[in-house]
């Protein structure tokens, strides 16, 4: 329970700094992104919100991910040309394995991204803000499916 009303509580203070409204559907939401495990679609963040909030719609969803990614409280990330999916900007850079057969996303962090960031920044002038790696192939369990 305590660290339910702390999640709540940060959900507001973030969209309180970013001089938003701090609606019930919007800190949802952001509390539903920040527990997730997964990297989510707004299809399946809708259907967990609803679990909680039976009243938010679809566009609510998308229009809050939209505000969220200007702010710069998420992400999306297009892991499938038809899919958008979304996490809570992380606090430290990290990149992506992703599954051609089943689809799964693993996290990964490489330090080697920092030192590339900056040496191509220095070799080309360029302030560099981001980098997204993401790598693809077959996780364990679908390898040994196809064995």
């Amino acid at each position: 329970m305590a660290d339910s009303n702390k999640q709540k509580s940060g959900a507001k203070q973030i969209l309180n700094s970013s001089s938003q409204r701090v609606t019930a559907q919007r800190t949802l939401l952001l509390e539903l992104l920040r527990q997730s495990d997964e990297h989510l679609d707004a299809d399946e963040l809708y259907q967990q919100a609803r679990k909680r909030n039976f009243r938010i719609s679809l566009s609510t969803v998308y229009r809050n991910l939209q505000l969220f990614k200007k702010l710069g409280l998420v992400e999306e990330h297009h892991f499938a040309e038809e899919h958008h999916h979304y996490e809570v900007k992380p606090e430290a850079e990290h990149q992506h394995l992703l599954c051609l057969n089943c689809g799964k996303i693993v996290e990964f962090a490489c330090p080697l991204s920092q030192k590339f960031r900056e040496d191509i920044g220095k070799q080309y002038d360029f302030h560099i803000t981001g980098v997204d790696v993401r790598m693809t192939g077959l996780c364990s369990t679908c390898c040994k499916k196809k064995i």
